[in-house]
């Protein structure tokens, strides 16, 4: 068995006395998500959800609530203030919680550190450099060249939002291409909206969350041209890298996690985190995510697990700040 399945199961059985007593959960847990319905976080949230329920017993039942607003930190603040409980927990990714935070003037209200209980990473969401069928190249090497020479005023990007990944990752685009001027942006409130936008041709291009595209990808309504990590994704296989397309060593991708209120019971925390655990293994819903554009999490996964990773992210993020120079106003 993988270890992250003998961690996350061990951290369950931990919980299971204390839980048995407690009847937890003997009422429905609320998912909130940051992000409007038809995102890349949304996406997650429900796929997780609806395998969720089941995985925590009888009475396990998990309902999603978007709260948007903010690229994700309204919620996330919100958070903060909800009881204890076990009954809400948030779906978050890393521009709320990784990125975010370094970029805002004066900062969060929030430590995403020190705030929160971190239950489990859930996923990696891919990146990737989309097009609208207008956009005037036919491959990923001659898109990355046509940005490389164009006007940057005459080539708008996309994004799902001010402080979003997507706009740090047409940031760190312009930056990689080290041609001395930054593209216009144009955020919209999600993913969905962004990928959209593309393939209306109001906006030629855009880094979005494979999530958030895939379909219009398979559908051919826009061009994926090229993903953002340093290997091709298993659902896409024929879109190259960037970093195999002229840009090299580009790698930059997004990932979701589960995080509750700070004081939330220990015993609930290793129940959600072996839920969570266990969802994860089942096929169904590995095939799910996939098809979706998300890579499960594979790795070791225990609460204490997630936290160490939001600490090496935070760290990761703030370079990624450091490198665009953009500061956040939200």
């Amino acid at each position: 068995m993988h270890r992250r399945s003998v961690l996350g199961l061990a951290a369950g059985a931990l919980a299971t006395p204390a839980l048995a007593q407690s009847g937890y959960p003997d009422r429905a847990i609320t998912m909130v998500t940051g992000f409007a319905p038809g995102g890349s976080t949304d996406v997650a949230a429900r796929l997780l959800a609806d395998r969720l329920g089941p995985a925590l017993g009888p009475n396990g039942r998990v309902v999603v609530e978007n709260r948007a607003g903010a690229s994700g930190t309204i919620a996330s603040d919100w958070l903060r203030y909800r009881p204890a409980d076990g009954y809400t927990v948030m779906l978050v990714e890393c521009s709320s919680h990784a990125l975010i935070p370094h970029a805002l003037q004066g900062g969060t209200r929030y430590d995403p550190i020190n705030d929160y209980a971190h239950v489990a990473i859930v996923a990696n969401g891919p990146l990737v450099l989309v097009a609208s069928p207008q956009f005037p190249s036919t491959n990923a090497a001659e898109t990355v060249s046509r940005l490389r020479a164009g006007n940057p005023e005459d080539m708008p990007y996309a994004s799902s939002g001010v402080g979003s990944l997507p706009h740090f990752a047409g940031e760190m685009v312009a930056v990689a291409l080290d041609r001395g001027g930054r593209f216009a942006h144009v955020p919209y409130r999600s993913g969905g909206l962004m990928v959209e936008s593309i393939a209306r041709g109001e906006t030629q291009w855009g880094v979005a969350v494979l999530a958030s595209a895939a379909g219009q990808v398979r559908d051919s309504r826009v061009r994926g041209v090229a993903v953002t990590g340093l290997q091709r994704f298993p659902a896409f296989p024929d879109i190259p890298t960037l970093a195999e397309s002229g840009m090299p060593g580009f790698d930059i991708g997004n990932w979701y996690a589960v995080i509750a209120p700070k004081e939330t019971p220990a015993a609930a925390v290793a129940a959600l985190n072996r839920g969570i655990v266990d969802a994860l293994a089942q096929p169904q819903l590995r095939e799910r995510f996939v098809t979706a554009g998300l890579d499960p999490w594979t790795q070791p996964n225990t609460p204490t697990d997630a936290r160490a990773f939001f600490v090496r992210e935070s760290e990761k993020f703030r370079q990624v700040v450091q490198r665009t120079g953009v500061r956040l106003e939200l």
